[in-house]
């Protein structure tokens, strides 16, 4: 209905906007955070001292790829070039270390859905990069006092994280329209792939120049800095922003109708517990690929490349993938202008070429052996594809109850957090010995995982709306009607 109502409105103008502001600022918050999130895996390499394991690997198992001298040189020295610390971690470590972030970011999602529906998502998405941000400052002094100190860090840090996403989505039940919801939310969240493509050189560009213990220190003032400006400039929805013009505004309110408001303090638990297309998102996020985080150990440990080649040959990937989720938003919105298919069609092509197709080109990476330049474009075009489920499964919650999208993101975004913490460490046990068998071990055992979770949203999936979702507007229609 909303939909339908959107097409019989006058559209305002999408240049400078507060819909698009929103949208732009999202997209530098999510860039910061995960520039945030990822900035560890690259620095890891200048922060681990593992001269020795390496040694101990060639005198036992032998390398399998042939380790050019400059390359081993200029990533294993002793100390940074302002004589930062390294640490002598082992693989094992490393990976809880990487996984450490999603262990706190699963505590706080459903709570951060919860109340982000609520109250609004201004608060929690600004917090959360505030917290985030703050605390990442603080990283140096936790590595320098332990590996349990760094690991609770890196937890609290998780934390902040967790309510990003159901913040945002919860604004955009607010502020999309229903027909330019695809692009908005894929633009908001496209900055994550920009964040990861500016995070991952820019991080090895500071580790050699300034030392690791920069990375933190800058990437941190970068996240405060940006919470600055979106505490100022943002408002929970068009109704109380101060800088809106009114056709804009009404033009929202209108095509969004009474779904942009907030739920109650009471949920439909119940009813969301067994609702089958709830579950298709839950298992298909659950499935999507988590192997961000060790990919520099792959070309580290295996490709032998240097802190410089890791650090752009990791970021190369996400520039791909943050063309193809903006695109991919495009896309959708104008199939459904045009109502060439339905939203459930279109949210399983989506998902189902986000999943199989990069799936293919993983399986692809484990046989290329020793050639880097195979094995950085099978992963550049699997990580590229992967950005078209953004408007697949990514938003689907939005599709299904948007009064509730908040909530519901956090939920599948808790159990998608689960590989997050588990693949690090799955991809150090597999791949302890550093061998080409055990990381296409790794790239299989993920490419399976990823093709099963876009079957089961293809066969259980949907874009209508659920009846659990209505029935509190219905319930509230009904008694405006009897007074």
């Amino acid at each position: 209905m909303a939909g339908l109502k959107a097409t019989q409105l006058l559209v305002p103008p999408q240049l400078c906007s507060a819909r698009y502001s929103l949208a732009l600022l999202m997209f530098f918050g999510f860039a910061v955070e995960y520039g945030l999130r990822v900035n560890l895996s690259v620095a890891m390499v200048a922060m681990v001292n593992d001269t020795e394991s390496h040694q101990s690997l060639n005198r036992s198992t032998g390398h399998e790829c042939p380790a050019h001298s400059n390359n081993r040189n200029s990533s294993k020295k002793t100390d940074g070039p302002d004589g930062s610390p390294r640490y002598p971690w082992s693989l094992e470590t490393q990976g809880m270390l990487l996984g450490a972030f999603y262990f706190g970011k699963m505590v706080t999602l459903i709570p951060g859905g919860y109340l982000a529906g609520r109250f609004g998502g201004r608060i929690f998405l600004g917090g959360g990069v505030l917290g985030t941000a703050a605390l990442t400052l603080l990283t140096p002094l936790a590595a320098q006092l332990g590996v349990s100190w760094l690991f609770a860090l890196r937890v609290f840090e998780g934390f902040g994280e967790g309510v990003m996403l159901p913040a945002m989505i919860t604004m955009w039940a607010r502020w999309a329209p229903p027909l330019e919801r695809s692009r908005l939310m894929t633009i908001s969240g496209a900055g994550a792939n920009f964040g990861a493509f500016v995070a991952f050189p820019v991080t090895g560009v500071i580790c050699e120049s300034l030392g690791w213990p920069a990375v933190f220190y800058i990437f941190g003032g970068a996240g405060c800095l940006w919470a600055v400006f979106w505490f100022v400039l943002v408002s929970d929805e068009p109704r109380t922003h101060p800088r809106i013009s009114e056709p804009e505004k009404n033009y929202i309110i209108n095509s969004i109708g009474s779904q942009e408001s907030a739920h109650g303090w009471s949920i439909p638990l119940v009813s969301m517990m067994f609702s089958v297309p709830l579950w298709a998102i839950i298992i298909c996020q659950m499935c999507s690929n988590t192997l961000q985080t060790s990919l520099p150990t792959y070309m580290d440990t295996v490709l032998h490349l240097d802190l410089q080649q890791i650090s752009f040959l990791s970021a190369l990937p996400y520039l791909g993938a943050w063309l193809f989720s903006v695109l991919s938003g495009v896309v959708a919105d104008h199939l459904l202008e045009r109502e060439v298919m339905s939203v459930t069609a279109v949210r399983k092509i989506f998902t189902l070429a986000g999943h199989v197709l990069p799936a293919a080109f993983l399986v692809a990476v484990g046989y290329t052996r020793c050639s880097s330049a195979l094995a950085v474009t099978c992963l550049t075009l699997s990580t590229t594809i992967r950005g078209t489920s953004k408007a697949g499964v990514f938003i689907n919650q939005i599709d299904i109850a948007p009064r509730y999208a908040g909530f519901l993101l956090g939920i599948t975004n808790t159990f998608g957090t689960i590989p997050g913490i588990l693949s690090p460490i799955a991809a150090g046990y597999l791949a302890k010995d550093h061998s080409l068998a055990g990381w296409r071990n790794v790239f299989l055992l993920s490419a399976g995982v990823s093709v099963f979770g876009a079957l089961f949203f293809l066969a259980l999936g949907s874009g209508k709306i659920q009846w659990w979702a209505v029935e509190e507007e219905l319930i509230n229609d009904e008694e405006k009607m009897e007074r």
